[in-house]
């Protein structure tokens, strides 16, 4: 079951992003990621539409919208394909007719995800916090 966020939700949420985002950023330094999570808990999650995936009552997933953009889809590393990410997308999709979004071009299992479900490249530069290159990548209803 997909559903709103709520503030209940938080240290689940925050928990399934770092360790998420550790796994999927094995370039990119574990402390990043864990120094990440005030700026994720006090700004990031309260500005954004953020749902969640549920199955018997255990979070599996979660994606954060802020306007156009998706600035988060994370799946726990233990339910990784099971086509969750999948259905979170698919959600983004019901709710936006367009979406942008970055991710690190090292991240190529993300990349090949988003290429097959419509999203193209439209740009790449650097993120200036970990000098990674990153694709901005963009889905369109039309």
């Amino acid at each position: 079951m997909i559903r709103p966020y709520r503030p209940s939700d938080s240290e689940t949420v925050l928990t399934l992003w770092l360790d998420a985002s550790i796994q999927a950023h094995d370039f990119v330094p574990k402390a990043f990621w864990q120094e990440q999570l005030p700026a994720m808990r006090e700004h990031y999650l309260p500005q954004a539409e953020t749902l969640v995936l549920e199955e018997n009552g255990q979070t599996l997933g979660f994606l954060s919208l802020h306007e156009q953009r998706l600035a988060a889809l994370f799946v726990s590393p233990d339910a990784q394909g099971r086509g969750i990410g999948r259905q979170l997308l698919d959600e983004a999709k019901r709710r936006r007719d367009s979406l942008e979004l970055s991710v690190y071009c090292a991240n190529t299992r993300a990349v090949a995800f988003y290429k097959a479900n419509g999203f193209v490249t439209v740009a790449e530069a650097h993120d200036p916090h970990t000098g990674q290159a990153e694709l901005t990548m963009r889905w369109s209803r039309e």
